[in-house]
């Protein structure tokens, strides 16, 4: 018998804080960066599919219809937050977003780049709750037109900075 490796013995775990999302209205691209939101605490992306079932002598014969991809953000709510209000005021205007999935763990072809996937929707479903003893929490849910697209996503060192703590020194920063 040979001897095979097991190649996931190796592989590392990816933290869930390290796949950061990114925002942006689309008519804003000219004029707007795409922006990370403040203090999220979790998100979701899920692909689900509809199939037909055609009953036969032989069996059923399953038809799936096309994919459907949702994406799920909860954040504790930041003071003077914009992100959060732009994207309510999209959501009531049916505006359409972009949104960006960037993995910090697989860097991309260059400076600042990360091995993501790129989407296009809008904001479906919008929900700010507050109770006395916690934080206020905001959950978004946006439906996603199409399949999106792979590719190489720019996360600035700021939204870098804010999905983990960097190393900071003794000296002045010059700030």
């Amino acid at each position: 018998m040979k001897n095979r490796m097991n190649l996931q013995l190796f592989a590392a775990a990816v933290s869930g804080k390290k796949l950061v999302y990114l925002y942006r209205i689309k008519e804003l691209a000219a004029t707007n960066d795409g922006t990370n939101l403040a203090f999220v605490t979790e998100n979701t992306r899920s692909i689900s599919v509809d199939a037909d079932s055609t009953i036969t002598k032989d069996g059923a014969i399953r038809t799936p219809g096309e994919p459907e991809i949702e994406i799920e953000s909860t954040s504790i709510l930041a003071k003077d937050d914009t992100m959060i209000d732009a994207l309510e005021n999209a959501m009531l205007n049916n505006k359409l977003l972009q949104i960006w999935e960037a993995n910090l763990e697989q860097p991309g072809t260059t400076a600042n780049t990360f091995k993501g996937r790129y989407y296009e929707g809008y904001l479906t479903s919008f929900e700010k709750s507050s109770n006395a003893e916690d934080f206020v929490e905001c959950s978004l849910t946006f439906g996603i037109n199409g399949k999106g697209e792979a590719g190489d996503v720019t996360v600035s060192v700021a939204q870098q900075e804010a999905a983990s703590y960097v190393f900071q020194d003794t000296p002045k920063t010059g700030v």
